[in-house]
């Protein structure tokens, strides 16, 4: 396939869940020249259509567009700033069952999962009793099989773990299966907020806006609570789906 131009642009969609290193990724991709990220565009509505009690979620819904309709619409549309690529990171839990699928055809798609193990036990210390589709593992396998059926092909998946031990290689191969050039500048950015930040950073990218990189790979001890134990078995079986298809480098 051709490189991505502006005037043929590549529309990348990365679909990851909570707790994992999606914004670290976003950073990662937004400090390519050649490229434009938009963050969770379909939060807003999610929030407004869950209700669900999250951090700052009136000012969420108020600040940006909860109408995934007008969301979709930009993000299949012009490529903002006449950039080659856009990358989308979307969590794929806020992929609503009331929303139409029809418009991922537009887009490319790439999948970044976490061990079920180490996602929960995060989770958990942020939701009360996190259920399954919280995890945004059953919506990944859900878009992951479309995509494959759609278009013929297996979309690239990247584990956290295998980034955060080899982000050098990992990212180079992900270019490569998106058929990217890999840039040097994927793998250190200045520390600090960015204007493409949710309104929501402030509640959850402390960390973030003091990194300058990816983070070396440490094992999390803790262990999932026993009342989640149904939750990580189906959250495991998901991720073995995923896993199948990991890139190894």
């Amino acid at each position: 396939m051709p490189m991505p131009t502006p005037e043929a642009p590549i529309r990348i969609a990365m679909w990851s869940g909570p707790r994992n290193i999606s914004t670290a990724m976003m950073r990662s991709w937004g400090n390519r020249a050649d490229t434009v990220v938009c963050d969770e565009p379909l939060y807003a509505h999610y929030l407004r259509d869950t209700k669900l009690d999250h951090p700052g979620a009136l000012e969420v819904i108020t600040h940006h567009n909860p109408d995934w309709r007008a969301v979709v619409a930009e993000l299949i549309g012009p490529v903002p700033g006449g950039k080659a690529i856009s990358y989308q990171k979307h969590m794929a839990h806020h992929l609503l069952p009331s929303i139409d699928r029809g418009w991922l055809d537009h887009l490319t798609h790439a999948f970044l999962i976490r061990d079920p193990r180490e996602m929960l036990t995060s989770l958990a210390k942020v939701l009360h009793e996190p259920r399954l589709e919280d995890t945004g593992l059953p919506q990944q396998v859900e878009i992951f099989e479309r995509v494959q059926t759609t278009t013929g092909r297996t979309p690239p998946v990247i584990d956290a773990k295998d980034v955060l031990e080899n982000p050098r290689g990992v990212l180079s191969a992900l270019c490569e299966a998106l058929d990217v050039p890999f840039d040097e500048a994927m793998l250190s950015w200045p520390a600090g907020p960015r204007e493409t930040d949710g309104i929501w950073a402030k509640y959850w990218y402390e960390n973030v806006e003091r990194s300058t990189g990816f983070h070396p790979y440490r094992p999390k001890p803790d262990t999932v609570p026993e009342s989640l134990s149904e939750v990580l078995d189906g959250a495991e079986a998901c991720y073995v789906k995923l896993h199948h298809h990991v890139i190894t480098v």
